[in-house]
């Protein structure tokens, strides 16, 4: 209790920039609106499956399709901005915030592995977009990285999660929207992750009976590292990484909007956050698949993850690392855009969102083999949450379903 109140005053100022944030947006996007030197979403989707260009522009926009943006500069701020952060973590400097992909100096591989599957998935399977939008960005934020992190640098391994990632995750996933979830007007989110859990399964079973993949080089860093709750291991701990010390709590909700592409870096995030603002900023109907809710998005994202941070702190003392991102790119967003933006579904996917999101993944966290990522938590964790949560919000008056 006393760890909680100590970061409460940091949680109320990150609430309170979260609605200042979300009424700025509201204030200004209807002027934008009205000159829109980008090109919208509809635009886009269009021409994607038959323009070269277009479909290399969807494939930077999937970039930053796991928080719900898929904009053109959301993906280059994200991974310019992750970049520094890089740079910053192999130089030690105090200014790295929480070490890149936990510290393990993997980040340019998991970026080369992420990259390839997502290369794979939008040019074998990028066609079906001319039956509208499909989950083309799972294997960036799955299966690919998973790889590395469990076997460690080295092409082999990057090619082999790149291609075994690009191959299987995206069939999963559509096929389980298209028949499974459209049907019944449920969150596509539901099946973007589980082909990313459903797809890790497979593809880390598959990897035991592959004769080059060995996990001899996996601990990248030295022996003597420790091991986290997100599954890597992490140099030593920054002074101002320590939960409780003054901005940590700020930094940290900033740090879960980058979680999602296993960077968990909060300049990663700033980069991911500022392209996405300048790509609203030039067409408030390009990013959030020209829905229009992207001021609304953001703030359920920041409540999620505030509130999350405040109720699990615990958990982030006992363990370095606890997945309150979980509901940041799942719940949270999806009630928005089910619901349609209204001031109830931002507040209530994001409570609900952030109480039930971190305890399910951690739960099955624990119980997963070591040959798993622990990303399989999280995604599962996703996966179930919004299917329950999602449905029965739409049982409370003032729930009116807009979109799925």
């Amino acid at each position: 209790m006393r760890g909680r109140t100590r970061i409460f005053p940091e949680f109320l100022a990150v609430v309170a920039a979260g609605f200042i944030l979300y009424g700025v947006m509201l204030a200004l996007e209807g002027p934008l609106g009205r000159s829109s030197p980008l090109f919208s979403f509809e635009t886009w989707l269009a021409k994607a499956p038959d323009n070269l260009l277009y479909r290399l522009l969807w494939l930077l926009g999937d970039v930053s399709e796991a928080e719900f943006y898929a904009g053109v500069f959301g993906g280059v701020g994200l991974l310019a901005f992750a970049f520094i952060a890089y740079r910053l973590d192999q130089a030690g400097s105090r200014w790295r915030g929480f070490p890149i992909s936990y510290g393990t100096g993997l980040w340019p591989w998991v970026l080369a592995a992420s990259s390839l599957g997502l290369i794979i998935s939008v040019f074998l399977f990028g066609g079906f977009l001319s039956g509208g939008w499909v989950p083309t960005f799972v294997p960036f934020v799955s299966v690919p990285a998973g790889v590395v992190f469990i076997y460690g640098r080295g092409w082999k391994n990057v090619f082999t999660g790149g291609i075994l990632g690009g191959l299987v995750t995206f069939p999963i996933a559509y096929l389980t929207i298209q028949y499974l979830l459209a049907p019944f007007g449920l969150p596509p989110v539901i099946g973007a992750v589980t082909g990313m859990w459903l797809g890790a399964i497979i593809v880390f079973e598959l990897c035991r009976f592959l004769p080059w993949m060995t996990r001899e080089d996996a601990p990248i860093e030295g022996d003597d590292i420790p091991e986290t709750e997100a599954g890597a291991s992490v140099q030593e701990s920054s002074p101002l990484n320590v939960p409780g010390t003054r901005g940590w709590f700020g930094r940290r909700v900033l740090a879960e909007f980058s979680e999602a592409q296993l960077y968990g870096n909060e300049l990663a995030s700033a980069g991911l956050i500022l392209g996405t603002l300048l790509t609203w900023a030039l067409n408030p109907l390009h990013p959030a698949l020209g829905s229009g809710l992207l001021p609304a998005i953001i703030l359920s994202q920041v409540l999620t993850a505030a509130i999350g941070l405040l109720l699990y702190y615990g958990g982030w003392q006992s363990n370095e690392w606890y997945p309150t991102f979980v509901p940041v790119v799942s719940v949270a967003p999806a009630a928005v855009l089910t619901y349609g933006g209204s001031m109830q579904s931002i507040i209530a996917g994001a409570v609900l969102g952030a109480i039930a999101g971190p305890p399910v993944a951690q739960a099955i966290i624990k119980r997963l083999p070591d040959h798993w990522h622990l990303f399989i938590g999280n995604t599962f964790s996703m996966a179930i949450c919004t299917l329950i949560i999602i449905p029965i919000l739409g049982l409370l008056p003032g729930f009116e379903v807009v979109s799925a």
